[in-house]
């Protein structure tokens, strides 16, 4: 092939790539809240923070002298102070199962991503991005946050603590996999309650009012659920 044919042949491929490739997704910034540790509302978008997993809102965690503290509770009130240091912009990686987008996120010039997993009030979710997991292991070392004791990772009380948690609950069988429940109060409100939530036991669920069972958060908040206790 000559070298004109060569140079046409690349320009015909690169054209044809340019064709093909799906579209940089947009960033999406404007005012922003917490809805846990690692999920957050920009602009009326729903963003799950990429490649970090925090404790859920309800988890509690152990400190160097072996006292609970509330892990899950910290997790999100440091989001929502990052998230009020200055302007939110988010930038979209992928998208979940539940259609959530997942991204990096920043505040301020803040990467919030990375500074929640090296203050020690996430993990790195290592399944899906090794991009954490030197931060992870230097927080470790320093013994900070989730760090400072025992402490199960996110998906294993998800998966584990939950269920254990429901099974002592008689709400009859068929819910040890999907232990959610999704209520709606006298206001219309539609509030989900994890099994160590302290409303559990007394909250029922009527499928003929609309009311459901979920088998995770990412599945309650995209059906358009909010966590007992906090706004959406």
């Amino acid at each position: 092939m000559s070298r004109a044919s060569s140079a046409l042949f690349a320009t015909l491929v690169s054209a044809w790539v340019s064709a093909v490739a799906p579209p940089a997704a947009a960033e999406i910034a404007g005012p922003a809240f917490a809805i846990d540790g690692d999920t957050l509302d920009v602009a009326g978008r729903r963003i799950r923070l990429f490649g970090i997993d925090a404790p859920e809102s309800d988890q509690t965690c152990r400190d160097a002298e072996g006292a609970d503290w509330a892990c899950g509770t910290a997790a999100t009130d440091r989001l929502a102070a990052l998230l009020a240091t200055g302007d939110v912009v988010c930038d979209p990686r992928d998208r979940d199962k539940y259609g959530r987008i997942v991204a990096d996120c920043s505040a301020g010039g803040i990467h919030i991503n990375a500074t929640l997993v090296s203050e020690g009030l996430a993990w790195a979710y290592a399944r899906f991005s090794m991009e954490h997991v030197e931060a992870e292991d230097r927080a470790r070392a320093e013994k900070v946050g989730i760090w400072q004791g025992p402490a199960e990772a996110a998906w294993e009380f998800r998966s584990g603590g939950w269920s254990a948690a429901a099974a002592v609950v008689d709400d009859g069988p068929g819910h040890e996999e999907c232990p959610i429940k999704g209520n709606i109060n006298a206001k219309g409100e539609r509030i989900y309650h994890t099994p160590s939530s302290p409303w559990y036991s007394r909250t029922s669920v009527n499928e003929s009012k609309g009311q459901r069972w979920f088998c995770d958060v990412a599945e309650a908040e995209a059906a358009g659920w909010r966590p007992v206790g906090g706004t959406r």
